[in-house]
């Protein structure tokens, strides 16, 4: 199904019995009964996920792997994503850069902005009024949709608006997002948020929920690759400029062989040395990742010269719900050009094709598995799931002590927190610590990935969001 107004996301299912091999039989069997009751419960219901983006970014990651598991266990879990053109996605953008504190275009969210963003989404909600039926659950994600929560319940739809970005101090520029946001978010009937800090006033505490998001451990993102496998991709997309020692082949969601065809658009003066340490940082082109800022420590406080740094982002073109993209990677072009000679060679900014969604993980599991430090210098951040995803591949971590971060990494255990993500001094010497010391980042590595095991593998998520849905229609 597709529209200008929405587009139907296809999403496979997958059982939710792969979990055995991560919790044992008798963890996943103790499981069983609430899934089975659950989808029971749900049986006439239609459950709607609705977002901005299918593809470039956490949200669509976790959406499409948390709803393939969700079918698995035989409930009608569907994917949409709705249009806009462009006033409509600088809005949206100005809207998450102010969330967090951040100026943006310094345009201000004023009564225009409201016209364009309602006008907007006026279409998608004709549309989607026209396939949700009453008692049907529908989740909006973040601030792109959250005008539609009206539209919904009017259509007969219980709704919940899920909040996937958030500040911990909130300025007055944060607040005067919010309050633009608020006549929106007011119109859900329960409000779910990765983080009790990022809990917003004005709403009932009763029907908030709290849920930190996840990884798929068997996603073509953090499946286990052997090095032959990591090699081979690495050179199928370019970075390495060697021939592959095997196919470059994965594991596609629904169990199907998949291979790495495309090669990414990188911008460096030769290949990556698979010898030397790699510094490696994943993201979106988002001032709010600083990639100029890890660029500048990297030349600046980095003590090794033989060390590489690979600054990876997807395809700008290919990102539709995020205009600042080109602009961002043109001035980590920019800054990557002005470096010296001998730095600028151990510099690879990475654009990753698009094209195909399960291709781009497997790249980027590849990427994260050659690190031998991972990097997430966010200024802000909602929760920031690349980190839990390289912690998952027994990597140390090097990130800012901001939003969802701080919730995944044990300072010291199974990462390193910097206090001021913006003191480059205090980041360039994190990351000489675990160069410099690699049976101490051997050991991070190994509790890293205990940690993402505790705490943030998806199949417990599954059952808090069937027991939050159900709480909803009680």
């Amino acid at each position: 199904m597709k529209s200008g107004a929405i587009t139907d996301v296809p999403v496979a299912p997958v059982s939710p019995r792969r979990f055995e091999e991560v919790l044992g039989n008798d963890g996943y069997a103790a499981l069983v009964p609430e899934i089975e009751r659950a989808s029971e419960r749900l049986r006439d219901r239609v459950v709607w996920h609705v977002s901005s983006t299918a593809r470039g970014g956490g949200v669509a990651e976790m959406l499409r792997s948390h709803l393939s598991y969700v079918r698995g266990a035989g409930v009608d879990a569907r994917w949409v994503v709705i249009g806009g053109d462009a006033p409509f996605f600088e809005v949206t953008k100005r809207l998450h850069n102010n969330l967090h504190e951040n100026d943006g275009d310094g345009k201000p969210l004023d009564a225009a902005a409201g016209r364009i963003y309602e006008d907007a989404l006026a279409a998608a909600a004709v549309e989607l009024a026209g396939i949700v039926r009453p008692g049907d659950v529908v989740f909006l994600h973040d601030p792109q949709t959250a005008g539609l929560a009206g539209p919904m319940r009017a259509a007969g739809a219980r709704v919940l608006w899920r909040c996937h970005i958030g500040i911990d101090r909130p300025g007055p520029t944060a607040r005067g997002a919010w309050d633009f946001l608020r006549p929106f978010v007011l119109e859900a009937e329960a409000w779910i948020f990765s983080r009790r800090e990022f809990i917003w006033d004005g709403l009932d505490d009763s029907r908030v929920w709290l849920v930190p998001p996840t990884i798929d451990a068997f996603s073509p993102k953090n499946q286990d690759l052997s090095d032959d496998a990591v090699s081979a991709i690495l050179a199928a997309s370019g970075l390495t400029g060697s021939d592959p020692v095997a196919p470059p082949t994965f594991t596609r969601t629904d169990g199907s062989p998949g291979r790495v065809n495309r090669a990414a658009r990188i911008e460096a003066d030769g290949p990556l040395d698979r010898e030397a340490s790699v510094i490696a940082q994943v993201s979106r082109w988002d001032r709010l990742k600083d990639p100029s800022g890890l660029l500048e420590v990297f030349a600046d406080h980095v003590e090794s010269q033989e060390a590489s740094l690979l600054l990876v982002g997807p395809d700008v073109e290919a990102v539709d719900d995020d205009p600042e993209g080109a602009a961002v990677l043109a001035e980590v072009r920019a800054g990557r050009l002005a470096l010296p000679e001998e730095t600028r060679g151990r510099v690879h900014l990475v654009s990753l094709p698009m094209d195909d969604i399960e291709e781009n993980a497997a790249m980027v599991n590849a990427i994260q598995r050659c690190a031998d430090v991972v990097v997430q210098k966010s200024l802000a951040e909602g929760f920031g799931l690349t980190v839990a995803e390289a912690m998952w591949k027994r990597r140390p971590v090097v990130a800012g002590r901001v939003g969802g971060i701080q919730d995944q990494i044990v300072n010291g255990v199974s990462g390193v927190l910097v206090d001021d993500p913006a003191d480059l001094p205090s980041v360039g010497a994190a990351i000489n610590g675990l160069l410099d010391d690699p049976r101490r980042a051997g050991e991070m590595g190994i509790a890293a990935r205990e940690r993402v095991t505790s705490e943030f593998l998806a199949i417990g998520r599954i059952l808090d969001y069937f027991r939050h849905i159900e709480a909803l229609i009680d």
